[in-house]
């Protein structure tokens, strides 16, 4: 049993357990130390043993250096599974290190839409030279790939795909799977298609296993066809798939003619990357800092620091405002943070649920009034009950009932419009070309820092005063 195996196996339920929750940190940690001391036999085994996501995270987790040397061990039997696996800034690395050569014959051991993918993340001048050393079928296929737009089901679809006539029978169908030498290796559906190449059916592989040798494909096949458009964005093939409950789906040209396929693990990779650019869209970053020099992922970071900024300084004017205020009830300067941070906090939730919503389309112009009185209810509801805590400890505070209310009516106030503005701000975006999830934040926290200020002090100006 090998090291990675003997520690998988310590885990209660066996193996499988041990394999399903990735790279086991003892194994990191014993290859980091072999390539650290220059023990390229004991790395070299340590790397044998691992899956090939798990050789990935692995060269994630290293050091340039020592990454240039697992790559060197790897090299002269690189497997090509490891490159879709690596994080961009990583594989740039990794694809520098093993060489155009190298490198196009493991794209060229890839399936099309791995190939694809790899292609796309290298460099201009790379991307030429590999694909000079790839075979000119392969480079071609690769080729009208990149022609069609990023993100889109022409990149994330594979060309190998099993289509029959529908004069076919059951029996020559499965003729045709054991003698065919250019098969997918791993498929789901058979495709029915008519003269034209356009699909007017689909299979399930285990139906024709389970169906008698004469039976006609046609009657076999599902008439209805969730056909995917070439240019359809990924993000939209990924809630069809969702929506409709789709292991495969067929992708048709301009004149519905059948070009590729689109399978269920392709959109579980589609799905983790929109919910992590969001997210990461979210907080102004990017999925590939961790891997970035320090320099790269600073100057990626300042335009976004810049622009809250601006807003910090915008929410100090409206402070301006009420200068003279301050100046003669001090402890309001001591108060109004509470209120910019509790509205900024709610309408954050309200942000992080639209945003959700619209992705899952379950916020819709449809709905969309419903949802905005609901969320301003559930802020003024929650602002009010706070209202009584912060207006209670307020009035201690300054020993001023005056404040406490005060206090009370600016929470109660900025928390109901925060509510509102969580949601109100990603809907219009997105009725818009901006992605919600890279504007809401910046516009909610000036909205919200600048209704708390003005609600606050404002009240403070007009009833103390």
């Amino acid at each position: 049993m090998t090291q990675s195996r003997a520690v998988a196996a310590q885990d209660g339920d066996g193996l499988a357990v041990g394999e399903l929750i990735g790279l086991n940190p003892e194994i990191a940690r014993s290859a980091i130390g072999a390539l650290d001391s220059g023990r390229t036999d004991e790395a070299a085994e340590l790397i044998a043993a691992l899956h090939y996501a798990e050789v990935a995270d692995l060269l994630e987790q290293l050091n340039p250096d020592h990454r240039a040397a697992a790559v060197d061990i790897l090299a002269p039997a690189f497997p090509p599974e490891i490159l879709p696996e690596l994080d961009e800034a990583v594989l740039e690395d990794v694809a520098e290190r093993l060489g155009d050569r190298r490198l196009a014959g493991a794209i060229a051991g890839l399936e099309s839409d791995d190939a694809l993918l790899l292609i796309a993340a290298l460099d201009e001048t790379q991307q030429r030279q590999v694909m000079q050393a790839i075979p000119a079928a392969l480079r071609a296929a690769l080729e009208q790939g990149l022609a069609y737009p990023e993100d889109s089901a022409g990149r994330l679809m594979q060309r190998d795909l099993v289509a029959v006539p529908t004069f076919w029978t059951v029996g020559e169908t499965i003729d045709y799977l054991r003698e065919a030498d250019d098969l997918p290796n791993d498929f789901y559906d058979i495709f029915v298609v008519d003269p034209g190449h356009r699909p007017v059916g689909t299979v399930a592989l285990s139906h024709v296993l389970r169906t008698r040798r004469p039976v006609p494909m046609r009657d076999l096949s599902r008439r209805e066809v969730a056909t995917v458009p070439v240019g359809m964005d990924q993000e939209e093939v990924a809630y069809a798939f969702a929506q409709k409950n789709l292991v495969s789906a067929p992708v048709v040209d301009d004149g519905g003619r059948l070009i590729g396929v689109i399978t269920v693990d392709d959109v579980v990779d589609v799905i983790h990357e929109e919910a992590e650019e969001d997210l990461m869209r979210l907080g102004g970053v990017t999925g590939t800092d961790i891997y970035e020099a320090a320099i790269d992922t600073g100057k990626a970071r300042f335009s976004w620091l810049f622009v809250n900024l601006l807003t910090a300084i915008l929410a100090s004017i409206v402070i301006g405002f009420f200068e003279a205020t301050i100046e003669r009830i001090v402890i309001l300067a001591v108060l109004m943070p509470i209120a910019a941070s509790m509205g900024g906090n709610a309408g954050t939730q309200s942000l992080t649920v639209a945003v959700r919503a619209i992705a899952m389309r379950d916020l819709t112009s449809a709905n969309a009034w419903r949802v905005l009185s609901k969320e301003g209810l559930v802020g003024l509801l929650n602002g009010v009950l706070f209202a009584l805590i912060v207006g209670l400890v307020a009035w201690v505070w300054s020993g001023e009932v005056s404040i406490g209310l005060v206090m009370a009516a600016a929470m109660a106030v900025t928390m109901a419009i925060a509510g509102i503005a969580g949601t109100a701000i990603p809907f219009c975006l997105s009725r818009t070309a901006i992605d919600p999830a890279v504007a809401s934040g910046v516009l909610l926290t000036t909205i919200t820092d600048a209704i708390a200020f003005l609600a606050f002090l404002g009240l403070a100006a007009w009833w103390l005063l």
